[in-house]
């Protein structure tokens, strides 16, 4: 069965186009609109009819559902779903979930009444379960996701690779007793990363000690009381990974009310590099993800299953690069340990 792709492809135009000619003829040059015809029959393509259900009553708006809206790493990738959207003539309505599952779910209703055409949740807490069912009717793309299925399309980075990176880079630097500070391990990206953490730990033959584990909720309060908690055993870690660099300055902080210097006494590695971490003093050594990035390919998803085309491919994971300053210790130490 031909698709929307295969018609753009042979006229030789883009799929937004090919959607224009469909939905909204008279906007598209005679010309051009002649060649999408005649590639339409030429492949006897037919539109997806729940496409055609929501071109009929679409709104030209999608919807946003975003955790936590004072958080800089959702701001971001909102910017690369507005641009992308803005391309192709949509609005983005932001809802401020506040990490309710009550008000995810209540969001629902906006796709229920016609409100919007389409619906983008970032780092969802809603059941897998749930998802799935609201996907069964509603074009549905997920940012900053792990799903233990591959029915609906997310996009995010190998966070469990990027766990381990982090971690092994402390280990190449010649620490042995590395804590971690991970996010909440109900969501499977903060588990991921743990695993990463767990992973770099056995390999190298440190192993891990559960005493060096703390359990945080990705905010600078809990990284500054979880460190605090790790500085007040007998035997300290001399390294730590966080699993957000919220909660990497919180730990920072709480070393130096103990009077430990970073990098001196304690190498601190993050998650996220958001702005601030590089202003920081020290500066932050973090995992930088692609948010912007993540945000336009959300949408670019979000709008082939708007405009009736397959999405075969529900893993989406893009690159994120490890930035080393100041607070790892790497810049003063100038070389790390070969393993």
């Amino acid at each position: 069965m031909a698709k929307m792709s295969d018609v753009a492809k042979l006229a030789g135009v883009s799929t937004a186009t090919v959607s224009r000619v469909l939905r909204n003829p008279e906007a598209v040059k005679p010309v051009t609109k002649a060649k999408v015809d005649q590639a339409i029959e030429q492949l006897n393509y037919e539109p997806n009819m729940l496409a055609r259900h929501f071109r009929r009553t679409e709104t030209n708006t999608i919807l946003v559902l975003v955790p936590n809206i004072r958080n800089t790493v959702f701001a971001e990738i909102v910017g690369g779903i507005e641009e992308e959207a803005s391309v192709h003539g949509y609005r983005v309505l932001l809802r401020n979930t506040n990490n309710q599952f009550g008000s995810e779910y209540g969001s629902v209703e906006h796709l229920k009444q016609r409100q919007v055409d389409g619906m983008i949740m970032l780092s969802p807490k809603m059941e897998e379960r749930l998802m799935l069912e609201i996907s069964n009717e509603f074009p549905i793309v997920l940012a900053t996701a792990h799903l233990a299925s591959s029915n609906i399309p997310f996009v995010s980075i190998d966070n469990k690779k990027s766990g381990w990176k982090a971690t092994e880079h402390l280990i190449r630097l010649g620490h042995k007793r590395i804590a971690c500070i991970s996010g909440p391990l109900r969501m499977p990206l903060s588990e991921l990363r743990y695993e990463g953490y767990r992973q770099a730990m056995i390999e190298h033959g440190l192993g891990v000690d559960e005493r060096l584990i703390r359990e945080g909720d990705f905010t600078y309060e809990s990284g500054y009381e979880h460190m605090t908690s790790l500085l007040s055993q007998a035997e300290r870690p001399t390294a730590v990974f966080a699993a957000s660099d919220d909660m990497a300055i919180g730990a920072i902080n709480a070393a130096s009310a103990v009077e430990w210097k970073v990098p001196e006494d304690l190498a601190v590695v993050g998650f996220d590099n958001i702005q601030f971490a590089s202003m920081y003093n020290p500066p932050l050594t973090t995992i930088a993800q692609p948010f912007f990035d993540m945000g336009k390919r959300a949408m670019e998803l979000l709008l082939k299953k708007l405009n009736g085309e397959e999405v075969t491919k529900m893993e989406h994971l893009l690159s994120d690069e490890l930035v080393i300053r100041e607070s790892c210790g790497a810049k003063q130490q100038k070389k790390v340990v070969p393993l």
